[in-house]
């Protein structure tokens, strides 16, 4: 009845007899955008069912409600009398090339400056525009790339599968994962309602995979301390992400502070990391480090293209992977559009943290049940497979509109202005997502626990 959920459950192996699903819709794509959104939803529902299970001997009921589970993939913050700033920059955005299309994604400061440096225009979007028709869209990706840019030409699917990376993505699993003798188990600090209390979760990921996921963790009762360098800002997503979060700078290049991160990752159950394969290891805190100071360490990361091949260490973006994979070419067509077509949510990003998520709480089982420590990795490009491979769909009944009954009751006091959040698409047993943190600007908090 839900082939994504059962490929999903297949590679997650996990048991969807102890799932409820309901409501009905699906949000507007050729692709089953709303299926992906619960089906990660109970991806990580099921997995922390079989944790409370494992300590409790009782396994409780996982409900996803596909409608919430669609709304959180856009957004959750409903603000009350104020804005968001916009979501892109005003340079970001699709170019004809000579050839096709390409996407420039500018939306930090030093990848506009790198894109703007290989046009050699200034930001201005006519000038860009003009710029970027000389080119062949290969030619300008791999010019922006190198410059330390971000830029991702548009790919059918099948062009993609002949790619030398996307040949090497689609034969990795949907997660790729090692399990590491640690000493005795973790105890169990959390209780039914707050299945995750106690657990302490270092996060360093930033803009929407990763922050996903710590944010569902932060719903369920865990302690995250998010860390981002000094000067970085996400305007339009910080009160989207920062909920149940406290928010701290660390800048990994002074002596000072990498002496307070390595004690904060020795003490950490969970590492959330979205860096590039190879930054960690370049600053000192390379994956064989991380398992000396704490072998029982929980680690999870996410890259955008994949764990091997040609464009492992390529920054990358939700958008950028949509391109590449032939998700906005196939939308091109399904439209009968003249320029590319995205999903309608960034669902790439959502989908890969709850599955984020969801090895989290695998690994802090196999922690507290045989005293291992454990390793997850997981791309944007791999669970762009997983949707592809899935189908186009026929017309479903479109998503309901949003009612006032979605809102949460309370408001949600921001440092920008008060809120509301959208109902938490997930509860399992006795424990619903409940957050102690209202969203709170990055830096806010000391580095501490």
């Amino acid at each position: 009845m839900y082939p994504m959920l059962d490929t999903i459950a297949q590679e997650l192996d996990l048991d969807i007899d102890a799932l409820r699903l309901q409501g009905v819709g699906a949000l507007p794509s050729t692709f089953a955008v709303t299926d992906l959104a619960a089906a990660s939803l109970a991806a990580a529902g099921l997995t922390l069912a079989r944790l409370v299970q494992q300590q409790t001997d009782h396994c409780p009921l996982v409900s996803v409600d596909r409608r919430l589970a669609s709304l959180w993939f856009a957004t959750s913050l409903r603000p009350q009398g104020w804005r968001t700033p916009p979501l892109w920059d005003a340079i970001a955005g699709d170019y004809p090339t000579r050839d096709g299309w390409i996407r420039l994604h500018t939306n930090a400061a030093h990848h506009r400056r790198a894109a703007l440096d290989v046009l050699g225009t200034p930001a201005e979007r006519t000038a860009v525009a003009a710029q970027v028709a000389r080119w062949d869209a290969e030619a300008l990706e791999s010019a922006v790339v190198q410059a330390g840019g971000c830029a991702a030409k548009m790919r059918s699917w099948a062009q993609w599968c002949a790619h030398p990376q996307g040949c090497a993505v689609n034969q990795e699993p949907l997660v790729i994962r090692q399990t590491f003798a640690a000493g005795s188990p973790r105890v169990w600090s959390g209780s039914e309602a707050r299945p995750l209390a106690g657990v302490k979760v270092l996060d360093l990921t930033r803009i929407i995979a990763g922050p996903t996921a710590s944010r569902l963790l932060a719903g369920f009762g865990a302690q995250v301390l998010r860390i981002d360098p000094p000067g970085w800002e996400e305007p339009s997503l910080v009160a989207e992400v920062t909920l149940g979060k406290r928010c701290a700078r660390l800048d990994l290049h002074a002596p000072a502070d990498r002496e307070v991160f390595a004690r904060l990752l020795g003490e950490a159950d969970v590492l959330l990391h979205g860096y590039r394969a190879d930054a960690l290891e370049d600053l000192g805190f390379g994956a064989q480090y991380r398992r000396q100071i704490n072998p029982g360490l929980v680690d999870v990361s996410l890259n955008a293209y994949g764990c091997s091949g040609p464009w492992q260490m390529r920054r990358g973006f939700d958008s950028l992977v949509q391109m590449s994979t032939g998700i906005a070419r196939e939308g091109m067509r399904w439209q009968q559009s003249e320029q590319p077509v995205p999903l309608p949510v960034q669902a790439l990003d959502h989908a890969t943290g709850y599955l984020m998520a969801a090895e989290a709480i695998r690994g802090l089982e196999q922690r507290m049940g045989h005293g291992s420590g454990y390793r997850a990795r997981l791309s944007l490009a791999r669970t762009a497979r997983l949707l592809v491979e899935h189908g186009t769909v026929v017309d479903d009944l479109p998503l309901e509109e949003e009612t006032a009954e979605d809102l949460s009751l309370a408001l949600e006091q921001t440092p920008w202005g008060p809120a509301k959040r959208l109902k938490g698409p997930l509860r399992v047993g006795q424990a619903s997502l409940a957050w102690d943190i209202a969203a709170n600007a990055l830096g806010s908090c000391a580095p501490h626990w």
